[in-house]
Formats: structure tokens, sequence, C-alpha cells
């Protein structure tokens, strides 16, 4: 009997490669036996990444790449198609957030600087559509069934104090998601399929001045944010390839257009 969760032989395209989630999610499907081609902007921490893959035997090819250039997309895409011959997975981990899009505890709304607002909007939401484009018509030609994965947030439905940008940006993202899976079933049936995962609350480069205080120990907004988790926990990087594992998998050939939640049930908890 065929395994519903193997994956190997697929060529998934991952961008962000060189940050923690999307890393982490690459270096899962590697060992999984995908061929797993990273793209990053920055490109000592894709050539390191790649290195790391490649002295554990696996299958990985590094490309410096922008998510936001349209062109610098399209040749990324005929290079990962000279050298896996298809592609048919897209990982869009390229996101972040800035600290002018956000909205300090002594600042109002009406302190936030537009243009950083402007620019994480671009990074997660634009950066998310461009690829799906470049990418999504190599996939037609796949001769598999094929996949993207989005990365939304628990700021895209819960109201989070601070990170506004962010937060547009991922409801943008779910919506996206929605859109894309409707659109794509409707054209090519179940070519291509989308979805998303909607990350609760993970300690990263980008949060861990809000989360962890100079001395390690939790700030009062980690307190609100593991009180409002019933796990009671943040959660861990190794913990989010697993849905995507899935959710590109065949056994999930009936799914598209959802959101998933990996949050240790923030998302579902009313607090009381």
């Amino acid at each position: 009997m065929n395994n519903p969760f193997d994956i190997s032989g697929l060529v998934v395209v991952v961008t962000g490669a060189a940050g923690v989630l999307a890393g982490q999610t690459a270096r899962h499907l590697a060992e999984q036996g995908a061929t797993v081609a990273l793209l990053d902007l920055n490109k000592e921490k894709l050539d390191a990444r790649v290195a790391e893959f490649q002295k554990d035997g696996l299958k990985a090819s590094g490309h410096v790449s922008n998510v936001l250039s349209e062109e610098i997309l399209a040749k990324t895409c005929e290079e990962v198609l000279a050298l896996h011959g298809h592609v048919d997975v897209l990982i869009n981990g390229a996101g972040g957030n800035m600290p002018g899009a956000t909205i300090p505890p002594e600042k109002t709304i009406f302190d936030l600087k537009v243009e950083d607002w402007d620019k994480v909007l671009a990074l997660n939401l634009k950066g998310s559509l461009l690829p799906s484009m470049a990418f999504g018509k190599a996939m037609l030609q796949s001769p598999n069934k094929c996949s993207i994965v989005n990365f939304s947030s628990m700021a895209a439905t819960r109201m989070i104090t601070r990170v506004l940008g962010y937060s547009n940006a991922k409801a943008g993202i779910d919506n996206l998601t929605r859109w894309m899976a409707m659109e794509f079933a409707r054209t090519s049936g179940d070519k291509i399929r989308v979805n998303a995962v909607a990350p609760g609350f993970f300690i990263g480069d980008q949060n861990r001045g809000l989360l962890i205080n100079p001395d390690g120990s939790l700030t009062e907004r980690s307190h609100k944010v593991i009180n409002q988790t019933p796990m009671g926990r943040f959660g861990e990087s190794p913990e989010v390839p697993g849905t995507i594992h899935y959710l590109i998998s065949p056994a999930a050939s009936f799914v598209t257009g959802q959101i998933v939640a990996i949050d240790g049930g923030f998302s579902i908890f009313s607090g009381v």
C-alpha cells in the first residue's frame, strides 16, 4: 500500500530559507526525501544553510533571490527548473516585521511610520504573491500534483497589540490563500492546492526583545501569551514542519484554501 505521506521525489522551493521556521521546514522536508531549493536574499546565511544540508547528505540547492522582484524570481525559477527538472511545491516562508510598523507602548497609531507599514505589507503579502505566480506557472508543467503553502499568523485573526503592519499583512495572506485556492481549483482542478499555516507564538530573532527580558526571564507580554495558550508554553520551531508535510502530501489531496493553526490552542481559548 502506498504511503499517503510520502513526499520523496518532490521538488520543493522554500523562500526565506535562511530564517528559522522556513529553514526548519526545508530541513524536515529534505530529510523526508524531497529535493529542496532554498531561496533567500542573504547569500552568506543561505550558503551556510545549503552547506549544512549537503554535508548531511540531503538533496538541496541554494538560490539567491528576491521575493519582491518578478524579474529575479523568473530567473530563479529557470535556475531551479534547469537544475531539478520541475517544481512541485512552493513554501512561501519569506516575511517579517519592522519596528516602524509597530506601535510601542508609549506611542499611538498616529506615530506609525507608514513607509515601514508599506514595506511590511510588501514583504509578507506581495512577497508571497509574486513567488506563487512565478513558480505556479512551472507547477502546471510538473508531472506531479502540486501545492503552495503560505505562512499566516495568529495576528491575522486575533487583535494583538502593537503589531499593526504585520497583522494587516497576514490578514491579507489568509485572503490570498483562499483566493488562490479557489482560482487554481477552478482553472486546473486538483493540479495545484493552496493552503497556509498560522503559527502561534514562537520565540525568534524578530520578537525576542518583546518576549524575553535581557536577564532571560519572560516579559509581561510573554505572560499574557502563556495565559492565553491552553498548553501553557511557546511553540518550538520543529513543531511547524509536520503540518506543512501533511499539507503537501497526497494525504491532503482534497484539502485546499485552509488556514491551519499551529498555536497550542491560542486561537480557540476565551481566557476563561
